[in-house]
């Protein structure tokens, strides 16, 4: 592990959700060099 932090361009995986700030997520795709799409971790 390298340690700090990195900031990714974060998108939902379905176009349609919004997330909201704060959310727990998890990413599906990565795309180099900084784009992740993602979904919510946890149902709400």
């Amino acid at each position: 592990m390298r340690g700090g932090a990195e900031h990714f361009l974060a998108y939902p995986a379905t176009g349609t959700d919004r997330l909201e700030r704060g959310t727990v997520v998890m990413v599906v795709e990565y795309l180099p060099p900084r784009t992740v799409y993602v979904q919510a971790a946890y149902d709400s």
